[in-house]
């Protein structure tokens, strides 16, 4: 790969520490020579699963979210935590939100959802051999859970009912994977 375009790290500072969010603001070094300054959200990253029952159906999620006021469908998803390795983020989240453990774990694909503003990375895992047990939802977190099938998923996207990015994301790649076009 040629990195004659790469941009250079001068300097780089918190210009915003809140509890959810960072924003860092760093001093880069275009390939002209010429400085700027490049801010971007800081994120710890997250895992999208797509889990798959062995009767062909997925796991999914409803909710109400604020701040746009609708009801999401999604799939099982979380922030990452310090240290945490994905596959173990995924693991867990799959567990707390949905009460499901999985016997089989493939990774999909890592996404940046807004890489010139971002530096938050999605890693998508597809879980099978789902095995029910008991939910463990945080204190704050209130979800629905409820099965789909695949094709389901495409005409609520189409209808708008899944505006979800990482739930659009994971049933293309989720019908690519059950069409057999795209091989784990």
């Amino acid at each position: 790969m040629d990195n004659h375009l790469k941009e250079i790290r001068i300097d780089s500072a918190l210009a915003y520490d809140g509890s959810f969010l960072k924003v860092q603001r760093d001093t880069v070094r275009l390939p002209n020579g010429h400085p700027t300054t490049r801010e971007y959200i800081k994120h710890p990253g997250a895992v999208v699963i797509l889990p798959l029952l062995d009767d062909g159906l997925v796991l999914m999620e409803r909710q109400f979210r604020y701040p746009l006021d609708r009801v999401f469908i999604e799939f099982p998803a979380g922030k990452i935590d310090p240290g945490e390795a994905p596959l173990a983020c995924a693991k867990r989240e799959l567990l707390e939100e949905t009460g499901y453990t999985a016997t089989d774990w493939q990774f999909v694909c890592t996404i940046h959802n807004a890489i010139a503003y971002s530096d938050e990375h999605l890693d998508l895992y597809l879980a099978s051999g789902l095995i029910e047990g008991e939910r463990k939802l945080d204190d704050e977190e209130f979800l629905d859970t409820f099965k789909a099938a695949p094709e389901d998923l495409m005409a609520w996207i189409r209808e708008g009912k899944i505006t979800d990015v990482k739930t659009l994301i994971g049933a293309f790649w989720l019908e690519k994977i059950l069409n057999g076009t795209w091989k784990l």
